[in-house]
C-alpha cells in the first residue's frame, strides 16, 4: 500500500463520532445536526426538472472536457459574476465532480517530486482535503495559522525563506472554511507576488463565493483580483461548485479555471484518472449556472438564520457575523471537545470542535477553544439550538 496513506489524520467527523461515543443524547430533545456543512435548503424545482430530462444522456460516455454548453453557461457566469473577460471555453474552464474532488487531484498532477522535499502552503484551520492531497502527492504540508488576534488574515511573513524555495502549491480558501474570512485586493496581491517570485501555483477554493450577506457587497474572486490587478490567470487556478450556490450538494459538480497551461496538464490528468461527469448532471448544471434568482433567495434564507443567530449566540461566546460563508466560527470557554459534548448530551446539538478542523503549528493549535456552527438547518432549528446553548453556556 502507498505509505503516505499512513500519514492521514482520521477526518474531523470521524474524531467527532469517537468523541460522542458512550454519550446517549438528551432524548427529550430531537437531534440538530450544525457540524458538516451540508446545504439543507430545498433543491430548486428547475434544476431536478433539467436533471430528470436529460437521462437519455446516461447512455452515452461523458468526454472529460464536458460538453460545450456547460463551459459556455460557466464562461457567462464568471463573466457576469466577476466582471472579467470571457474565458476560453476550451483551454480555461473544465467542469469536475464537485470542488472537493478537484481540490484533491489537482495536488497529484501540480506536485512534482523529483525537486526535493515539496511543500504544500495550506491555512491552519483548513478544509482536511488539502492536507490529504499534499500527503498522497509526496508534499510535506506547512500550516499557516489564522488567528483572532490577526483578525484572521494570514502572515506569510512568517514563512522562512527556506520554505518558500520549496513550495509548489498555496491552497487558499475565500470566503474561508471556518473562519468567513474573505480576501481583499491587497491580500491576492501579496499572495501573486509571492507566487511570481517562487513559481508556485495557487489552488483558490471558492466554494462559498455565493453565500454573503450584502447584495452590493460580493466577494472578491482570485481570477477578479488578477484582472483587477492588471495581470493574466498565470500560476492560478479557481475551483467552484454548485452545492452550496444552488443546493445540490449530491450532484458533485463545479469547475476550475484559470491558467491555461496548468488545465491543460490537469486535463490529461483527469483523462486518465476517470471523472468525466454525468450527461444528466451536465445538464442541469448548465441550468443552474444560468439562473441567479435562486441564488439571491438562498441568500435571503441565510441571512435571515445569522442575523437572528449570531446576537443570541454573542451572550456566552465570541463569535462575529463573517465576511461570508454559512459558518459560525465562535470562541468559547474552556475547551472546544468539552463544549460539543455536553452539548449533544444535553440538547442532542451537533457542533465541530475547532480543534478538529486545525493541526498544532508554530507552538499552537489555532482551532482549539472554538466551534464551528453550520448555520444549514431551518431558521426554527437554528433558533431552537442557540437556545440550548444559552441554557447550558
Amino acid at each position: 500500500m502507498n505509505p503516505n496513506l499512513n500519514a492521514l489524520h482520521p477526518y474531523p467527523f470521524q474524531k467527532l463520532r469517537d468523541l460522542f461515543a458512550g454519550i446517549t443524547p438528551n432524548p427529550a430533545f430531537k437531534p440538530i445536526n450544525l457540524s458538516i456543512g451540508e446545504p439543507k435548503h430545498a433543491t430548486p424545482e428547475f434544476i431536478k426538472q433539467a436533471l430528470t430530462d436529460h437521462l437519455g444522456g446516461l447512455s452515452n460516455y461523458p468526454t472529460t472536457l464536458g460538453s460545450t454548453e456547460l463551459r459556455q453557461a460557466i464562461s457567462n457566469w464568471l463573466v457576469r459574476r466577476y466582471a472579467i473577460p470571457a474565458l476560453d471555453i476550451e483551454k480555461q474552464i473544465i467542469p469536475v465532480n464537485g470542488s472537493r474532488e478537484a481540490l484533491f487531484s489537482f495536488a497529484q498532477a501540480v506536485i512534482d517530486t523529483s525537486h526535493a522535499n515539496p511543500v504544500v502552503l495550506s491555512p491552519n484551520p483548513f478544509y482536511q482535503i488539502y492536507e490529504g492531497a499534499a500527503l498522497l502527492a509526496g508534499a510535506e504540508p506547512y500550516y499557516l495559522n489564522t488567528l483572532p488576534d490577526n483578525d484572521f488574515n494570514i502572515d506569510y511573513s512568517s514563512v522562512p525563506e527556506s520554505v518558500w524555495k520549496r513550495v509548489q502549491l498555496l491552497y487558499v480558501c475565500s470566503p474561508g472554511n471556518p473562519t468567513g474570512k474573505v480576501m481583499g485586493i491587497d491580500d491576492w496581491r501579496e499572495v501573486y507576488a509571492l507566487a511570481d517570485k517562487y513559481g508556485f501555483v495557487v489552488a483558490s477554493d471558492e466554494c462559498y463565493s455565493e453565500i454573503y450577506f450584502n447584495e452590493n457587497q460580493t466577494p472578491l474572486g482570485s481570477l477578479q483580483a488578477a484582472h483587477q490587478l492588471g495581470r493574466g490567470f498565470e500560476r492560478v487556478v479557481m475551483f467552484s461548485s454548485l452545492s452550496k450556490r444552488s443546493n445540490v450538494p449530491g450532484m458533485r459538480s463545479g469547475f476550475v479555471a484559470g491558467d491555461a497551461k496548468i488545465l491543460e496538464k490537469f486535463l490529461l490528468y483527469r483523462t486518465y484518472h476517470g471523472c468525466a461527469m454525468n450527461p444528466a448532471v451536465q445538464a442541469a448544471s448548465a441550468a443552474a449556472w444560468n439562473d441567479e434568482t435562486h441564488v439571491v433567495e438562498n441568500r435571503r434564507l441565510y441571512a435571515e438564520k445569522f442575523q437572528a443567530i449570531t446576537p443570541l449566540l454573542q451572550k456566552v461566546m465570541q463569535v462575529e457575523m463573517p465576511d461570508a460563508a454559512f459558518y459560525l466560527w465562535g470562541r468559547v470557554r474552556g475547551s472546544d471537545t468539552t463544549f460539543a459534548s455536553e452539548l449533544y448530551k444535553q440538547a442532542n446539538v451537533t457542533v465541530l470542535p475547532g480543534s478538529y478542523l486545525a493541526r498544532e503549528a508554530h507552538g499552537i493549535n489555532p482551532g482549539e477553544g472554538f466551534v464551528r456552527l453550520a448555520l444549514v438547518a431551518s431558521l426554527a432549528e437554528c433558533l431552537d439550538a442557540a437556545e440550548s446553548i444559552n441554557k447550558i453556556f
